[in-house]
């Protein structure tokens, strides 16, 4: 029969504190987070003081403050109509001379706004304001006339006839083109505004409305047949086409800028490369050293005894992470410098074992530090991962960076003749030559992630 028994035992455990787990969190926030959490500490405990106003960091003689603004890519309605922005755009699906609204107004409050003082009738106006709630950010009636019908009303009794009549008055509303509920529609409203003895005006439609795959692809010869204009004519109504906006919203409503505040400045000083940690927006913090006395010897005061541990905590959780940023980006410099001196092509192999294992951290710590944070670099302003490539071998038994080989290939695909584009095949036997040794497959996703187009889709077009 057995019998409960008491038993001690030794080993070991990994136990994470809460001073740990506080250093682990901080460390991964980036700047604006962590800007945000210490201000929040400074007015929740009254145990911590800012010691100063930070000083911003100045990287030239003409700018103390360097904030990177990344913007996300925007493109047409379908892939293929990146192809016709031969001119005109500014990459954000919108013409380059299309300044954005900046009021704070949203695209459905503007159009809202001018249903009130538009021609619109009672019955005209409940339909109209339906179909502008089916308006997208960028400009697109997405949903169907039918459920517009319906989300009016049964009672109402509401006719195909008057949901299509209000919506063609909502598509003269400002901005223009908007309403539409393809792209096609919505050049061709645009196109519609203009004077009619515009110069290929008419020509400029029927490619709106009928032949913008061709443009996408630059068929123009093609189109030139079928069509039967010339030359002339046929470039004419391609530049109206693309003086028009595909997004139209955007210019009343355009997305917010994602703003990212540097974590670290690097700059050349005397041949050398230095790594200054960004105080840009982060408080110097200290412990309040005369309430920390006013406790000394004291047992009373629980609840300020433990907002003076938590205030040395996360002092000393900054700290942290302070120095484990700047170990991490020091390292990540003394192995990059090629890169800060000649680009991509010169990207060295690294990967989160090698800086680990150069600072004696783990590599899980190392990963926290790299992911949202930022570098700012004469070369412009990267991801800590940016760094990071896998290893390529060579012939000469040096490894290169899978950065590197991408930007080769870039570089090749540049070069090329346009009426004889280099094949994946080629370029592989290309870059072979050079002593990387990659595979075809190999080129074919460095190119797709670098969307470059196939060499077939590359091939240029008869001229026109």
């Amino acid at each position: 029969m057995l019998k409960p028994t008491l038993q001690l035992k030794l080993g070991q455990s990994l136990t994470m504190t809460p001073q740990l787990q506080q250093a682990i969190r901080l460390l991964q926030l980036p700047v604006l987070d962590l800007s945000a959490q210490i201000q929040d500490a400074l007015e929740e405990n009254i145990m911590l003081e800012m010691e100063d106003l930070p000083d911003l960091p100045k990287t030239s003689a003409e700018t103390t403050v360097e904030i990177e603004t990344i913007k996300a890519e925007d493109s047409w309605q379908t892939s293929s109509m990146e192809r016709i922005q031969d001119g005109g755009w500014n990459g954000e699906g919108r013409p380059i001379n299309d300044f954005p609204d900046e009021s704070g107004q949203t695209l459905r409050e503007h159009l809202l706004w001018q249903l009130e003082f538009e021609n619109f009738t009672p019955r005209e106006a409940v339909i109209g304001e339906a179909l502008i709630d089916g308006i997208n950010d960028d400009g697109y009636l997405t949903v169907d006339l039918d459920d517009i019908k319906y989300s009016v009303g049964a009672e109402a009794d509401v006719r195909d006839s008057e949901v299509l009549h209000t919506l063609e008055k909502v598509q003269k509303l400002d901005p223009v083109g908007v309403g539409a509920r393809t792209l096609a529609e919505c050049l061709a409203l645009q196109l519609r505004q203009l004077d009619p003895q515009t110069a290929g005006l008419d020509l400029a439609i029927r490619l709106a409305n009928d032949h913008l795959d061709l443009v996408a692809s630059q068929e123009y010869g093609e189109i030139r047949r079928t069509l039967r204009t010339s030359e002339d004519e046929l470039d004419s109504a391609l530049a109206l086409v693309r003086s028009c906006n595909p997004k139209p919203g955007l210019s009343v409503s355009p997305p917010a800028a994602q703003y990212v505040v540097p974590d670290v400045f690097v700059r050349k000083v005397d041949d050398r490369w230095q790594v200054e940690i960004s105080a840009t927006g982060i408080p110097r913090l200290s412990v309040n050293q005369h309430y920390a006395q006013i406790l000394r010897g004291s047992g009373d005061h629980a609840a300020l005894r433990s907002q003076l541990q938590e205030a040395r905590w996360l002092v000393r959780s900054l700290e942290i992470r302070h120095e484990t940023l700047m170990k991490v980006a020091t390292s990540i410099v003394s192995r990059q410098q090629d890169f800060l001196e000649r680009g991509d092509e010169a990207m060295k192999p690294l990967v989160l074992r090698d800086v680990a294992e150069s600072i004696g951290m783990h590599e899980s710590t190392i990963s926290r530090v790299t992911t949202n944070k930022y570098m700012h670099t004469p070369r412009g302003v990267f991801e800590f991962k940016y760094f990071f490539s896998s290893h390529l071998s060579t012939d000469d038994g040096e490894d290169r960076s899978s950065t590197s080989v991408r930007a080769k290939i870039r570089k090749l695909v540049g070069a090329e003749n346009p009426a004889k584009p280099l094949s994946d095949s080629k370029i592989a036997s290309l870059l072979a030559d050079e002593g990387i040794n990659v595979a075809r497959r190999t080129v074919a996703k460095y190119r797709e992630a670098l969307k470059i187009a196939s060499s077939s889709d590359r091939k240029a077009r008869k001229p026109r």
